[in-house]
């Protein structure tokens, strides 16, 4: 294919190339520039967000994913500084040997080279995804939707005016065009992309594994279940519910589904109770429809099967009744996204059963699933939550967006 954006990856190629020479102490200066220059420029960032929340809707489950605020900008910069603080893994030795014929041969992590990364309504992950890319030494192109289109450009423009002041080459961030066609190149750019990440609906992770020929490493829609065991202790579970389903809804790591064992039903109006006071729109199953007496009936409503397997991204959960453990198992292996899944209970082996064998990136006993998140999981920041099992699971930090390469040193060996 023609690529109209050719020159812009071949310049990013290129500065990627100098990003291995730069110091740890060059790296976290700018790192703790780009936090305080952000800090120092809400005024003009919130302006900016501004121009994209005007064009979206309230009701939008993306609206909450877009907007900015004092409070995320300050959360956006500490979480940059806590990146700055971190040990970089680029150039630890993995492994290392000498062989009999005494070739020294080091194991040694790398760079992974040029990281793209494709979002939607999230100008957060502007930041996030250049200080790990950076703090690594991994040049980065973003490409992030119209709806954000206002706040990224000058999220990139900041961060390339403190690059510019520390006489970095500005390329190794390049923000690409809002529009699709600028997806579909950075998906055909196999010379100059050497990974791409996508971050956003099933749509958008399914658009990119069917399209790219550049390799993929997904970060899977959130299908998100907690299981509440007929062991479980009731004040845990409407925390753990309430704090999964209501912290920020429109989020991965948020709750869609609750399974409750049918010796538990009674217990139901209390596990919801926080849920009907933030008015949480409930799907329930027949048996669990009939338990829950003490919800508001504008909020309540029967389930039907398209209601299982959906992330909801909204203030809106399905319930499930289930008669066991294996029938709990068995609705998360069907309909789970193998993002976050959660049990509440006090049964020490019921809980080693199903961490064991619940096939999910992140699997919780007696926690909620909003954990889920890379500066949570003491990972500084993250590039997005892999839901795939080759090379990555989970929050993807520093270690993540590393590769490694064989390092052999001789002495004038040659092999007969």
């Amino acid at each position: 294919m023609e690529f109209k954006l050719k020159e812009t990856f071949e310049n990013t190629r290129h500065a990627s190339r100098a990003l291995i020479e730069l110091s740890a102490l060059e790296i976290n200066k700018v790192l703790l520039e780009i936090a305080d220059k952000a800090i120092a420029n809400t005024e003009f960032i919130l302006a900016a967000n501004q121009k994209d929340l005007d064009r979206m809707d309230h009701n939008d489950p993306k609206y909450d994913r877009l907007l900015l605020n004092a409070e995320r900008i300050t959360g956006i910069a500490n979480d940059i500084k806590n990146v700055a603080q971190l040990e970089s893994p680029v150039g630890k030795i993995i492994d290392h040997k000498i062989l009999d014929n005494g070739l020294d041969i080091s194991k040694v992590r790398v760079p992974i080279g040029v990281i793209g990364v494709i979002y939607e309504a999230r100008p957060n992950v502007s930041f996030d995804v250049f200080s790990l890319c950076f703090k690594t030494q991994n040049a980065c192109i973003l490409k992030g939707g119209s709806d954000a289109e206002f706040s990224n450009i000058a999220i990139v423009n900041l961060i390339k005016e403190v690059l510019q002041n520390n006489n970095i080459n500005t390329d190794i961030v390049t923000l690409l065009p809002a529009d699709r066609s600028a997806t579909t190149e950075m998906l055909n750019a196999v010379e100059y992309v050497d990974i791409i990440i996508p971050r956003g609906s099933q749509g958008l992770i399914n658009f990119v594994r069917e399209h790219a020929k550049v390799p993929v490493i997904e970060t899977g829609a959130g299908i998100v279940h907690v299981y509440f065991d007929k062991d479980g202790d009731v004040k845990k579970g409407a925390a753990i519910v309430a704090n999964a389903k209501t912290r920020r809804v429109s989020v991965c790591n948020a709750l869609d589904c609750l399974l409750i064992h049918e010796s538990q039903l009674q217990h139901l109006n209390s596990l919801s109770s926080e849920l009907a006071s933030k008015g949480t729109t409930i799907y329930a199953d027949t048996q669990s429809l009939s338990h829950l007496d003490n919800y508001p009936k504008d909020l309540l409503n029967q389930a039907e099967e398209t209601h299982y397997g959906t992330e909801f991204l909204a203030n809106t959960m399905s319930i499930k009744t289930v008669s066991s453990m294996e029938e709990a198992l068995n609705h998360i292996a069907k309909y789970s996204s193998k993002h976050s899944e959660a049990i509440v209970s006090e049964n020490a082996e019921t809980i080693a059963k199903y961490l064991n064998v619940v096939d999910a990136a992140a699997v919780y006993a007696n926690a909620s699933t909003a954990y889920t998140d890379g500066a949570q999981f003491g990972l500084g920041a993250e590039i997005g939550i892999s839901t795939q099992k080759l090379h990555a699971r989970g929050p993807m930090a520093l270690d993540e967006i590393t590769s490694y390469k064989w390092v052999i040193k001789g002495d004038g060996q040659t092999r007969s």
